[in-house]
């Protein structure tokens, strides 16, 4: 390489830059890493996909008393991150905004929920849809979207990125069950006679 190549910015003679070079290696060797992250993910996903789908059409019980816990938990571990690390300036908008992203997706996907009532004993059972299974593949692929764009695209750092997604999972979560307790005991109100 001559003198002049060594300089910064200055072309060599295959059009690179010394410092686009760097760059250039440094991505190819972190691009290994990357593909071996999302092929783990990808079967992880395939697992529980499949399980998942087996289960689907499956009665399964309800107890509407108990579906409080999830979302209790996960607000105290939401409310635990914020207040150790709390969002600032602009965060605050996108996180809310994300979990009333999530409320919507989340009464969407406990409205595809079937909710029965055994006519004799009165107990309550709960079908998910195939549709609800592909409403959460869709929200886990656009989770590793945004991961891997969104905060370049929305010039938010990664805690931020996760703070939202927590804010996601919170409202997709807390409106979900908050739907399926709503219909199951109007229908549980409806069964009964008077």
């Amino acid at each position: 390489m001559t003198a002049a190549c060594a300089k910064p910015g200055v072309r060599s003679s295959t059009g690179w830059t010394r410092g686009r070079r760097r760059d250039m290696m440094r991505a190819m060797q972190q691009r290994p890493d990357t593909l071996v992250t999302y092929a783990i993910t990808a079967v992880v996903l395939a697992i529980v996909l499949a399980i998942r789908w087996r289960r689907t059409g499956r009665a399964l019980p309800l107890r509407i008393e108990r579906l409080w816990i999830l979302p209790a938990i996960l607000g105290v571990a939401v409310i635990a991150s914020f207040a150790s690390a709390p969002p600032h300036g602009i965060a605050w908008l996108f996180c809310a905004s994300a979990m009333l992203l999530g409320a919507a997706l989340g009464w969407q996907r406990g409205r595809m929920m079937r909710i029965d009532v055994d006519p004799v004993t009165h107990r309550l059972s709960q079908t998910s849809s195939p549709a609800a299974l592909v409403l959460i593949l869709a929200i886990v692929v656009l989770r590793q979207a945004a991961r891997a764009e969104g905060a370049a695209v929305l010039h938010l750092d990664p805690i931020a990125l996760s703070d939202m997604l927590l804010a996601l999972a919170f409202g997709l979560i807390a409106a979900q069950r908050l739907e399926m307790f709503l219909r199951a005991r109007r229908l549980l109100r409806e069964a009964i006679p008077r």
